[in-house]
């Protein structure tokens, strides 16, 4: 581990409290790494700090320890429902796990109490679990967070109690943004007091996190920390040095019989195992548990509720199994490895990653011993129509995901040969969907067994059916002049077209409306945006908009976007 740390804990300019040394001594830290050595110090000394440092660098404890040394040295203890710690990051995975750690040091500090605010429980016990310990520390999804500041009416007050705020971390800011949460971070940085100590992590900077920094951060101190032995000059490298990045490239019909070869030599190791879609998750996880003996699959995606907090568990425990992020290996100096399956049209992602993503990868030599399993996975689907189900909506799924991939220049839908594609799904028959409607594929062999007779191995759920199918052949539906339904790339075209339609028909209509007007209008209109961003209460919009002149809104609205990215 030489070449990730960056000397004891001894040899910072600050002094931590003993039960902090104690906690890390415990935990066998005995050195920094460089990403905690740069940061911790410049918290404490009451700096903000933007730090870019690659996943597995130690990040956490670099925001921990100071969120606790800083809520040590207050003037005034924090009282029952002050909170004076505030840690959002994007999953409840996350989550969990810098809870766990900010345990391990407030154990010892027991004035201390945390609260965990994350989806998949019941929103009104956290408020009442909030309400009877109290929270000096807070860690939390922006989703429930946001959430939990509208509980008034519940009898949570969160506004009130994060006006006691000392330190905001925004752990993972990166893909805080890349999972769609700037809205709620927007609304949440609105309740918060201005005068804090504000720490972003992320492994990545873009121009939306640039946006976030300058929202919210006063002078931040930027930090980007490079491992060891990584020229100065070199282009930084998103991943830890000791993750081996692999690839290999396969037919689609042959992607999972390789995969399941790979897994089976790989059987007694820990494996995440990532697939395009939550429907892909659960459809291939079924198969895997059949197909790879005394092994644990565990399915974990998205859509997943109070089960995918238990299922994380779980995993974590175990000492092998797979699982459905390459970022969770080669953490704080150890080895890991990550592969990607790439069909061969897409080999040009790997230039791709390499020259913007600063991600390099190696070829991988071809998996030994692939056997063909897709037979097998049909004789599933035949046995059990609930695994019938799943193919055809993982099929669908992993579709529309390519149509709507980023790197559409090298992900393209036309490029896809679906029949291929059906055989690697191992399906029965293709799916009727918008993308495959007036083509044929004479290379995609359909299943000669009547699909409507596959019958769920689950009683109730087969009864059900049947019931539904003698309710549709006595009392028939009226058939309806529906509209085709059309293919996701072609619906956003005409979604296009009509918005631009829409606006150019507006214009012509009020084209006769006086110019006073008109501005009036205009400035309503900017007004009821910042009311639904959050940037003004309901009670400032309704003062604003009885009150004349409009100009006025020119002032406030340059004066409220402090906090705005």
């Amino acid at each position: 581990m030489d070449n990730t740390t960056d000397g004891t804990w001894d040899s910072l300019p600050v002094r931590l409290h003993d039960n902090v040394l104690q906690t890390l001594e415990e935990l066998k830290f005995s050195h920094m790494t460089p990403v905690q050595s740069a940061c911790i110090p410049l918290f404490m000394s009451n700096k903000d700090v933007a730090a870019e440092a690659v996943t597995g660098s130690g990040k956490t404890l670099a925001f921990v320890i100071p969120v606790i040394e800083l809520l040590l040295r207050r003037e005034e203890k924090l009282k029952k429902m002050q909170v004076g710690a505030l840690v959002i990051t994007p999953t409840r995975e996350l989550a969990l796990q810098i809870s766990e750690v900010m345990q391990q040091f407030i154990q010892k500090f027991p004035q201390f109490t945390q609260i965990l605010l994350i989806g998949g429980t019941n929103p009104i016990e956290d408020v009442e679990k909030f309400k009877e310990r109290g929270a000096n520390i807070v860690i939390a999804t922006p989703g429930r967070l946001e959430d939990m500041f509208r509980r008034k009416s519940d009898g949570l007050d969160l506004a009130s109690s994060v006006k006691s705020l000392d330190v905001l971390v925004l752990d993972e800011a990166d893909r805080l943004l890349d999972m769609g949460f700037e809205a709620s971070l927007n609304t949440i940085l609105g309740y918060l007091p201005k005068q804090r100590r504000t720490g972003l992590f992320s492994a990545t900077q873009t121009q939306e996190l640039e946006k976030l920094v300058r929202a919210g951060l006063r002078n931040p101190v930027r930090i980007t920390v490079k491992e060891k032995g990584v020229a100065a000059t070199a282009p930084a490298q998103k991943t830890p040095s000791r993750l081996s990045n692999y690839y290999t490239v396969r037919a689609k019909d042959d992607k999972f019989n390789n995969l399941v070869a790979f897994l089976r030599q790989h059987k007694h190791e820990k494996l995440l195992v990532f697939f395009s879609t939550c429907a892909c998750v659960e459809y291939y996880g079924r198969a895997l548990e059949t197909l790879v003996k005394k092994v644990t699959v565990c399915c974990i995606h998205g859509k997943m509720k109070n089960k995918r907090n238990k299922i994380f568990a779980d995993f974590r425990s175990l000492k092998s199994a797979f699982v459905h992020r390459c970022g969770r290996t080669a953490r704080i100096g150890n080895q890991g490895n990550a592969l990607v399956f790439l069909l061969p049209m897409e080999e040009s992602y790997i230039n791709f990653l390499s020259i913007n993503q600063k991600c390099p990868l190696q070829k991988m030599s071809p998996v030994a011993d692939v056997v063909d399993v897709l037979p097998k996975v049909q004789a599933m689907s035949l046995a059990d129509r609930a695994m019938f189900d799943r193919g055809m909506r993982a099929f669908v799924s992993y579709v529309q995901a390519y149509a709507k991939h980023e790197c559409s220049l090298i992900f393209r839908i036309r490029d896809l040969d679906f029949a291929s594609l059906a055989r690697g799904f191992a399906l029965l028959r293709l799916p009727k969907m918008p993308e495959l409607r007036g083509k044929t594929f004479p290379d995609f062999v359909e299943t000669t067994v009547d699909t409507d007779a596959i019958r769920y191995k689950d009683k109730s759920r087969e009864k059900l059916r049947q019931k539904q199918l003698k309710d549709k052949e006595t009392n028939p539906l009226p058939r309806k002049n529906f509209t085709k339904n059309k293919s996701w790339s072609k619906q956003k075209a005409k979604k296009e077209r009509r918005k631009k339609l829409s606006a150019k028909r507006k214009h012509d209509e009020d084209s006769d409306m006086e110019e006073q007007d008109m501005k009036d209008l205009l400035d309503d209109t900017r007004l009821l945006k910042r009311l639904k961003k959050g940037r003004i209460s309901e009670e400032d919009f309704e003062k604003q908009m009885t009150r004349k002149p409009k100009s006025k809104h020119k002032t406030e609205e340059g004066e409220s976007n402090e906090e705005e990215f």
